[in-house]
């Protein structure tokens, strides 16, 4: 015990938080886009392995799985026995199966590291964003979280891009490859740069019973959304919120529990995280949607399409360090607001799309949701990890990921709904474009009332 409290004393000099904001960043990155990019290489894999439909959905769908089970379960790992120990841990696993995945004989063993590289994503998200928060003072945080979040909408953004240029020029096993020396700077800079440890609640019990509790009622839950519109999906989710339910009333019997449940009463806390939830479910389905618009009402082919949907990353890289600077001098919650609004009438004005829309209408709006992006996240995830005690941290973080994965799921749960409404279970072609347009259209609206709840989520913190 002896020598883990004296590992614990952070070392929080300027060259050792700018490491530490490095290291963060690199690894925001990488797992979110190796999450959007494997997405456009799935038809290369089914070829390839002669996969069926089934099989090739689990290719994405364990990944997030994975990844929700077992962020909140490490995020208080992190906080008993170290963030910096089970950062490091898991660049080496997401390192590691980015590897297997690539040399990969089978569908099925593929599908088998893919929960590897889940896990280790999980470990990397809940702990990057804990040791920002951790190693920068209160007047500095938003700034440096404004940093790690533009990262992360970047990996996201840029994933279906870059993975279509790997993919087309070099192969789907290119995209976990080109991870691998990411993967090896980040930790080289970790184990030799990074210097000193955070842990807070070094001693305390971790709380086996919760963990499972939790991790099968989320798997439930995430996988029930995987599979709506169908009977068996909508009688998961109603099984997993039930799950979810009886985990908080178990956590609130227990003395260290996995997840602190009374943190919800936090005013900032509660509406800030559902705030976060609320804005993944919202936006996170748009590059899905205008990538289907561009391709088959506009007639683009996919990589001309990708260069029109960059342009909101790169607003996004532009405003989110910028707003998380204001959300240090002013209130993160009024600025999130702002930048909730903006989101809300940027996605209103893409329920207005027709097969003649301009593409710079398209941009433009694109552009504007980029600035809306921005101005909503970094400062929303200061605000939830400024609500909290330090030891708190690790499970502050995990909340943060967590909402962003259920919302990414619930997204595109909503989109699959509408289309089973609208379309059915057919091929895309030229005799049912107009019902494509229909169901993009009536999708961004669901977004846009969506939205519209999130702006008062966000303004109620207040």
């Amino acid at each position: 015990m002896l020598s883990i409290e004296k590992s614990c004393k952070p070392e929080n000099s300027i060259s050792n938080r700018t490491i530490a904001l490095i290291v963060a960043t690199l690894a925001s990155f990488f797992t979110p886009f190796m999450a959007s990019a494997v997405n456009i290489a799935i038809p290369a894999i089914g070829s390839q392995f002669a996969a069926d439909v089934i099989l090739l959905s689990w290719i994405p769908t364990v990944y997030l799985l994975a990844a929700a089970v077992f962020a909140v379960p490490f995020g208080r790992i992190a906080d008993i026995y170290g963030m910096k120990k089970i950062f490091t841990y898991g660049v080496i696993i997401f390192t590691i199966s980015s590897l297997l995945c690539a040399i990969a004989p089978s569908i099925l063993s593929l599908i088998m590291f893919r929960v590897l590289q889940g896990v280790g994503s999980a470990m990397i998200f809940v702990t990057g964003l804990a040791i920002i928060t951790s190693a920068y003072p209160p007047r500095e945080r938003g700034k440096a979280i404004g940093i790690n979040i533009a990262s992360v909408y970047i990996g996201l953004s840029l994933g279906p891009v870059l993975g279509g240029i790997l993919t087309q020029y070099f192969g789907w096993r290119s995209i976990f490859i080109a991870v691998i020396p990411l993967g090896l700077l980040v930790l080289a800079l970790t184990v030799f740069k990074l210097k000193g440890e955070w842990a807070e609640c070094i001693g305390e019990k971790f709380d086996i019973k919760g963990s499972i509790i939790y991790s099968i009622a989320l798997v439930i839950l995430i996988y029930g959304f995987s599979i709506l519109p169908g009977e068996l999906g909508i009688i998961l989710v109603i099984l997993g919120v039930i799950g979810i339910i009886t985990f908080a009333l178990f956590e609130l019997r227990v003395k260290n529990p996995v997840f602190e449940v009374r943190l919800f009463k936090n005013v900032t806390f509660g509406f800030s995280s559902l705030a976060a939830l609320i804005n993944y479910s919202a936006t996170f389905a748009v590059v899905f949607l205008l990538s289907l618009y561009l391709q088959y009402i506009k007639g683009l082919d996919p990589q001309m399409a990708g260069i029109i949907l960059v342009a909101q990353p790169i607003v996004m890289a532009i405003t989110s360090p910028v707003a998380g600077r204001l959300s240090d001098k002013f209130s993160p919650g009024l600025i999130a607001t702002i930048g909730m609004t903006i989101t809300a009438i940027s996605l209103l004005s893409l329920t207005f799309l027709t097969a003649n829309t301009s593409f710079e209408f398209i941009i433009t709006v694109l552009l504007v949701l980029g600035f809306g992006l921005g101005m909503f996240s970094s400062p929303n995830t200061n605000a939830i990890m400024g609500s909290v005690e330090k030891k708190f941290y690790g499970i502050a973080s995990a909340t943060v990921g967590t909402m962003r994965l259920i919302g990414q799921m619930l997204s595109m749960g909503i989109a699959l709904l509408v289309f089973s409404v609208f379309i059915g279970n057919v091929m895309i072609e030229p005799s049912n474009y107009p019902a494509l347009l229909t169901s993009i259209n009536t999708v961004f609206l669901i977004c846009t009332i969506l939205c519209f709840i999130g702006i008062f989520a966000s303004f109620a913190r207040r």
